[in-house]
This record gives structure tokens, C-alpha cells and sequence, in this order.
């Protein structure tokens, strides 16, 4: 659903974020935000959903790339490297 609210940028540059916001981005003090410039708008996303999307779209097709068929495969891999671990 979408949320609009209004805010009034600050002598020093800051605005504040209502509770709705907030509550929305879970965001709590000293979070993070990242703000995306996009031609006349402004997207304000929580710092760490931001990385993770960016993330993930950087290893789109990574699994391909190396070979990995399927998520099985994957899961099954991760516990022979703990079993490993374990070992040790």
C-alpha cells in the first residue's frame, strides 16, 4: 500500500521521517537510509534492503555460471562443508 507523507527540509539539510514511514522501512535510530536520485523523485530505502537488492542482482545467474543445477545442490554442499567442519 502505498504511503505519502510530507517533510520540511531542515537549515543544516535534514528532514525528518514520520513514525509511519519509519514503522514501514524498519527503521530505528541510528539506521541507515539510502536516498535514489531518479530524475524529479527521490526513493528513500533502508540501507540494508538496499545492499542485499544490489547484491543480489550482482550474483543474478552466478549459480549457472559455476555449474550449481539446482538449490538441492547447494543445500547438500553447504552441509558437506559443516560436516567437514565438524570433522576437524
Amino acid at each position: 500500500m502505498r504511503l505519502i507523507e510530507n517533510a520540511q527540509v531542515m537549515a543544516n539539510g535534514q528532514i525528518i521521517l514520520s513514525k509511519d514511514i519509519r514503522s514501514r522501512l524498519h527503521l530505528s535510530v541510528g539506521d541507515r537510509v539510502t536516498l535514489i536520485c531518479d530524475e524529479d523523485r527521490v526513493i528513500v530505502m533502508h540501507s540494508a534492503v538496499y545492499a542485499m537488492t544490489m547484491l543480489q542482482r550482482a550474483m543474478e545467474g552466478a549459480a549457472k555460471k559455476g555449474d550449481i543445477p539446482s538449490d538441492d545442490d547447494v543445500v547438500a554442499w553447504v552441509k558437506a562443508i559443516g560436516a567437514e567442519d565438524d570433522a576437524e
